[in-house]
């Protein structure tokens, strides 16, 4: 007779967590300070050169405790290791989830499918490393023979957020002689305002699909070529400003591309990892070669600790446990994540991606509809901007929403007295939300009494602060697999598929159906409902009048 495997909820672990949620839901963060003096040194963790402050959470050593006996519940170790292995644990596409092997050293060995993959990312990584000095040194030229100025990436997902964010936060490190842009949306603004200013002698396209079919980075790809070739007049001229990061060489070489230009990536590679493979090139031809090797430095540090590192002590688990614990106890549905740093200012739109395409899932890994929260959303922008937008609704709104504060302790441009003012901002804003202001010290402060409520912090709002020292390409890339761990720990504790994302193509396969109808000359005949129906025939009659 078979037994069945209990669910998450029936776990003794998770009981275990909701008996002691009731007990403990309504402790403040004054009260677990002025208990424990020792605690803002205490619940601290420093690993890899992060260092990690959890201790204005709501939580207690019991919380952690309780909450690392979770991750042994659901056989987070196993998981772990059968990911580094190779396993393919993304069961719904049969794959492995290998973007750790993108920065493995060349003196490991890494088995898929029988095959050493480990040799085959350095012949990758060398070549894409030679093409971009070509590139910066200005011995690859343009079909008229100027010299490469501009670069512009055309892809979409994984393949626009990763390299987008990533050059924002190391331009510091660019080559400034260049300019580097990035075309996404299909939109054909997106693509006009990239372009506007450039010209095609010296500008490079690098076309990034892995299967050089999707449609909204082909049809920016081809509104490339034609503006181009309007000043270039010959076809030859492709094989000059034309690049590819694919693996179709057939599509790639029918676009005009020479195939010897293509650089391949794998399978085993999810889009919204994929940024430290070939995807990442227009970012090494931004910063160089060697700036790119330090980057990936950074994430393979981050791999093996999280991957060697007891969970008591594992950064990335420990930040993730963390998030369950407001998630699936608290019931809170968002994290905010608030970079103290311009020049990660597409950070959260890219943690956005990574996150939720990841554990915005429904189903367990079975199919069987789950019945807690999985995936929260993520959202939030650069500090102090943010203070003057929203942080108003974190402060004294009804939503509980945790933050993460990532901040460095020196600054790349030393403009006395911006670092100090931003990095004071950073520690008070921590300190506002968890201590807040009671109505008692509002009174002290002279305020008249109708003010009083309106002037009162609750406080008790969870935060963690990752600190580091500055922003270096080695940096990035350990903030970067920080959380790229915290999201597969998450996705692990839920049980779900983290490393597919099907959500993605019912929309996908709805406007394949529509762009026909839009593009008829003849009034197509309708069977969608009679909302969508409406708005066709509604935008056709519009769209080209006067």
């Amino acid at each position: 007779m078979s037994v069945k495997t209990p669910t998450l909820t029936q776990l003794p672990a998770w009981k275990a967590l909701e008996d002691h949620y009731q007990k403990t839901r309504n402790l403040h963060l004054r009260t677990l300070f002025a208990e424990d003096p020792e605690r803002g040194k205490r619940l601290t963790l420093e690993a890899e050169g992060i260092y990690l402050d959890y201790s204005k959470n709501r939580l207690t050593d019991e919380t952690i405790k309780l909450l690392l006996s979770l991750a042994e519940s659901v056989g987070l170790r196993e998981r772990i290791d059968a990911m580094f292995r190779g396993d393919k644990i993304n069961v719904t596409e049969k794959r492995a989830v290998l973007h750790t092997a993108l920065r493995a050293t060349k003196d490991q060995k890494i088995i898929v499918d029988g095959q050493d993959v480990v040799p085959e990312v350095h012949e990758v990584l060398d070549r894409m490393a030679d093409f971009s000095q070509r590139v910066r040194s200005g011995e690859w030229k343009g079909f008229t023979g100027k010299r490469i100025r501009n670069v512009v990436n055309i892809g979409i997902g994984g393949s626009d957020l990763g390299p987008a964010m990533a050059y924002e936060a190391l331009k510091h490190y660019s080559d400034r002689n260049m300019t580097c842009r990035f075309v996404s949306n299909v939109d054909g603004t997106d693509f006009a305002e990239a372009v506007i200013d450039l010209d095609p002698e010296d500008t490079l396209f690098i076309v990034s699909s892995k299967t050089f079919t999707t449609i909204e980075t082909l049809t920016n790809a081809r509104s490339a070529r034609d503006w181009l070739l309007r000043t270039l007049k010959d076809d030859k001229a492709v094989a000059k400003h034309f690049v590819a990061v694919s693996t179709n060489a057939t599509e790639v070489e029918k676009f005009g591309i020479d195939t010897q230009n293509m650089f391949g990536f794998w399978d085993w590679v999810g889009g919204r990892y994929s940024y430290d493979s070939a995807i990442g090139l227009s970012l090494m031809i931004a910063i160089g070669p060697e700036n790119f090797r330090q980057m990936l430095a950074g994430f393979h540090s981050m791999d093996e600790h999280f991957r060697t590192t007891p969970f008591e002590r594992n950064l990335p688990v420990l930040l993730a446990l963390i998030g369950v614990w407001y998630n699936n106890f608290f019931g809170a549905e968002t994290v905010a994540i608030l970079p103290y740093d311009q020049y990660l200012n597409r950070l959260s739109a890219y943690l956005q991606q990574l996150d939720m395409e990841s554990n915005g899932k429904h189903v367990d890994l079975n199919g069987n509809v789950v019945n807690y929260q999985t995936g929260p959303i993520i959202w939030g922008q650069p500090g102090t901007n943010g203070q003057h937008a929203f942080y108003q609704l974190i402060h004294q709104g009804t939503k509980l929403i945790p933050c993460d504060f990532i901040g460095f302790c020196q600054t790349l441009n030393p403009l006395k007295p911006h670092h100090d003012l931003l990095m004071a901002n950073f520690l008070a804003q921590t300190e506002a939300l968890a201590f807040g202001k009671t109505s008692a010290e509002v009174a002290a402060d002279g305020v008249p009494d109708f003010q009083i409520p309106h002037r009162t912090f609750e406080g008790n709002h969870p935060t963690n602060t990752i600190l580091a020292s500055r922003l270096t390409p080695e940096a990035l890339g350990k903030i970067i697999a920080l959380y790229e761990h915290k999201v597969f720990v998450q996705g692990t504790i839920w049980n779900i598929n983290s490393f597919d994302q099907w959500g993605v193509e019912l929309g996908k396969v709805l406007a394949n159906r529509i762009i026909p109808e839009l593009e008829s000359a003849q009034e197509p005949k309708l069977s969608h409902d009679s909302s969508t129906n409406t708005l066709i025939q509604r935008y056709r009659q519009l769209r080209n009048a006067e």
